[in-house]
Parts: structure tokens; sequence; C-alpha cells
């Protein structure tokens, strides 16, 4: 049996020891794709292209289309997740990263 998950926006299954993109049965490995929500590649320092530049932040996640999944941590330790995490987004970005 196959488990399903997500990645970067992308519906992927777990079989024979591997994950494997759900449309095509590719690997993840070595394989990346553009962001399933905003459709642009990680930034060349690896961050989701969406997420502009976030001050005082020290990771955060788009989501990539899937609202829980969504969230800022501060260096102080605090997270914001979900809804909140979003808004917070919006209103923060300051300007777009470059693509790779």
């Amino acid at each position: 049996m196959a488990a399903n998950s997500k990645y970067r926006g992308h519906n992927i299954i777990y079989k024979n020891d591997r994950w494997l993109y759900a449309n095509n049965g590719e690997s993840t490995i070595g394989n990346e794709r553009p962001c399933g929500h905003c459709r642009k590649v990680r930034t060349k320092e690896g961050h989701d292209y969406c997420l502009g530049l976030l001050s005082n932040v020290m990771n955060a996640c788009c989501g990539h289309g899937v609202e829980d999944k969504t969230y800022v941590q501060f260096w102080n330790k605090d997270i914001i997740r979900n809804k909140k995490a979003i808004e917070w987004i919006k209103r923060n970005v300051k300007t777009k990263r470059s693509g790779k």
C-alpha cells in the first residue's frame, strides 16, 4: 500500500521505498519542481520564492497552497501558523527574491 502526501504543493506517493510524484511516477529526489502555489522555483539560497524577504524570521514555509502547512518562526522561537502566518507574510514581505 502506498502512502500519500504533498511536497512543495505537489501530490506525492511513497512506493517501493521512495517518494514519487503522483502525476508521473518520477522520483522527488533530484527532480525539484516549482512551488505548487506561486509556481516559482526556490531562490538560489533555497528559500520559497513567494516569501520574499522577511526580517527577523528564523525560518518559514509558504505552505505551497496548503494553508495549514504555512508557518513563520521568529528568532525568539515564537511561531505563527495557518491563516495568521499567511496574513503576516503578506503584510511583511519586503521585496521578492530572484529565482534560480
